[in-house]
């Protein structure tokens, strides 16, 4: 999509501190962080959001999910994944974007 933030970034129109890529995701720092580890996971391909996706890009946002929080040392200690769904469920940009969430004790229930 022309006007899609995460499109541009997937293009390269827009920069990214890049945590990990693939053919199918690619993965960075957020700008905003909510947490001392908080790493973006979006599919190359656009899709409004978790449930419009083909499997074969979930599977793609689970695979990084293992390879990104064992580099980060989070598959220990544990995290938190997040996918916000819709303006009500807190999603600002509406391209399919996993959340992963780490390195300090995740309070319940968040915000």
């Amino acid at each position: 999509m022309d006007d899609c933030l995460f499109c541009k970034i997937v293009n390269g129109e827009i920069p990214c501190s890049k945590v990990y890529e693939d053919d199918m995701v690619l993965a960075f720092n957020d700008i905003n962080p909510a947490a001392p580890s908080h790493v973006l996971i979006i599919p190359k391909k656009h899709f409004p959001n978790f449930v419009s996706a083909d499997d074969e890009y979930i599977l793609a946002i689970r695979n990084a999910v293992k390879i990104i929080t064992a580099q980060l040392g989070l598959d220990e200690k544990g995290y938190r994944l997040v996918f916000n769904t819709g303006d009500d469920g807190g999603q600002t940009v509406h391209h399919l974007h996993c959340h992963i969430l780490g390195g300090r004790f995740m309070e319940w229930p968040p915000g």
